[in-house]
């Protein structure tokens, strides 16, 4: 028990405690809305046995020697890019609001974009150990550049701008960190911004979330619907919420108020200060894996630090922005809070990390 990285465990269990409390009290009028069960508890059963799931997946990786990945991250990234490409298969793609995101198997639905981001984060790890020498040369830097386009490029054909940007932006901090260029990651954040900007403008619904960003109360019957019923949500908790279960917006006014507006009812119900509790967690738990990257690379892991490095950042990226739509700081984008969030794949993948991270710590402990 000793060689358990409790700084992470603890804050890890709180996040996923805290997060099935809010599901269940978030996801109530969900169910009856859509008029399949008169449970009004059915998505908090679901994310518990999605929680139950994640602690097998978890448990597994933690029993996996951190090298694994290193010596098989490319069938690692093979298989992951894979199963976004059979997505469009018909039959196989699950098409939802005109989104085509999962792998229907009748029982749980598969989000391979979710997949995709540990995968990505072991494969640009393991590419910046090995090729560390030549990442600053064009060769070196265009080859995980290619792999990105291509995951990119199926995952925008789903469509899913927000997954696209926080694997961009993830690929090039941990390259940044592992050694590219200042100019190469100029060049990099550039294109992302550029490519992303085009994806907006030539693209009605994003442009229409960007125009009711600004100004979200202007369009509250149309396109701001989502964003104004979550800053009223915000704004109803004041400082200290009007307590949990009795949020007015997760009842049929905030769509999607257990998944990616989750946050808005949390600050609704708990107030600011539950707000502020829950980003002081997130914090602690991201400070922490960063600690254990850090350890990493002065015992002269070099991989199994890009690994942790790059699951904190990929937290904190996706909490940030998360968080930030809620708050009305960025445009709606349609992206889960880890480990709070209903959301099957999400929370199963992130599960599997933070194992991977104990794992890497326990490696440390033991001198592995």
């Amino acid at each position: 028990m000793q060689k358990l990285n409790f700084s992470i465990l603890l804050p890890f269990l709180t996040l996923l405690v805290f997060g099935l409390v809010m599901v269940f009290s978030a996801s109530v009028f969900v169910e009856e809305s859509l008029g399949r069960t008169p449970d009004p508890f059915a998505y908090g059963y679901k994310h518990l046995i999605f929680i139950l799931i994640g602690c097998g997946a978890m448990l597994i990786s933690f029993f996996i020697d951190s090298n694994f990945y290193k010596t098989y991250d490319w069938l690692i990234l093979t298989f992951s890019i894979f199963l976004l490409a059979i997505i469009f298969i018909p039959g196989i793609g699950h098409e939802v609001n005109g989104a085509r995101r999962w792998i229907d198997l009748t029982y749980i639905k598969v989000q391979p974009s979710e997949l995709i981001k540990f995968s990505l984060i072991i494969y640009i790890s393991a590419y910046s150990l090995r090729r560390k020498h030549e990442l600053s040369s064009v060769i070196g830097f265009l080859r995980p550049m290619l792999v990105l386009f291509l995951i990119a490029s199926l995952i925008m054909a789903q469509p899913d701008l927000g997954t696209t940007l926080i694997l961009c932006l993830l690929a090039v901090i941990i390259l940044f960190f592992a050694g590219i260029s200042i100019g190469q990651f100029f060049i990099l954040v550039i294109t992302i911004f550029c490519l992303g900007t085009m994806a907006i403008f030539f693209a009605p619904w994003r442009l229409a979330r960007l125009t009711s960003f600004i100004d979200p109360f202007e369009q509250f019957l149309d396109s701001g619907w989502q964003l104004a019923n979550a800053l009223i949500g915000s704004g109803r908790g004041e400082i200290f919420g009007i307590g949990l279960g009795a949020s007015i917006q997760k009842n049929l006014y905030l769509p999607e108020p257990h998944t990616d507006f989750i946050f808005s009812i949390i600050v609704e119900e708990l107030g600011m200060l539950g707000g502020l509790g829950l980003i002081a967690i997130f914090t602690m738990l991201v400070l922490s894996i960063l600690k254990e990257s850090n350890r990493c690379f002065s015992l002269g892991k070099t991989f199994q630090g890009l690994i942790c490095y790059g699951i904190a950042i990929l937290i904190s990226i996706q909490s940030m922005f998360n968080i930030g739509v809620n708050i009305g700081l960025l445009p709606t984008k349609g992206l889960t809070l880890p480990f709070i969030s209903y959301g099957g794949a999400s929370l199963i993948t992130f599960m599997t990390m933070i194992g991977v991270t104990l794992r890497i710590s326990f490696e440390n402990n033991t001198k592995i």
